[in-house]
C-alpha cells in the first residue's frame, strides 16, 4: 500500500496510539502516560517534548481472566469512566 492511501496529504494532525495487550502496571492497576511531542519539521527535524505529561489510572487491579473482559474499571483508563466507580479515588 502506497504512504498517499494510508495518510492524506491534506491531513495536518496526527493522534498516534496503540493498544498494549501485557500493558505495565503499578499497583496491580493499569495506566497510561501521555506525553505530548510537536514536530514542527522534519527537514531539519525539530521537535519539541512538552514538560507536562499526563497519567490515567484504572481502578481496579488488572487481570487478563476472561470473565474481566467486560469489566471497564480493569481495562480502561479514561477519567470519565473511572470516576463512576466506588473504588474512585480523587486526587487531593
Amino acid at each position: 500500500m502506497d504512504k498517499e492511501a494510508i495518510i492524506p496529504a491534506n491531513k495536518k494532525g496526527f493522534i498516534i496510539s496503540e493498544y498494549i495487550s501485557n500493558p505495565h502496571i503499578i499497583d496491580e492497576k493499569k495506566y497510561d502516560l501521555r506525553i505530548y511531542v510537536l514536530v514542527t519539521s522534519f527537514n531539519p527535524l525539530t521537535i519539541y517534548i512538552y514538560e507536562d505529561g499526563l497519567v490515567r489510572f484504572a481502578t481496579v487491579k488488572y487481570s487478563l481472566d476472561p470473565e474481566t473482559y467486560d469489566n471497564k474499571f480493569i481495562h480502561l483508563t479514561n477519567y470519565s469512566i473511572n470516576k463512576k466507580n466506588e473504588e474512585y479515588i480523587q486526587n487531593k
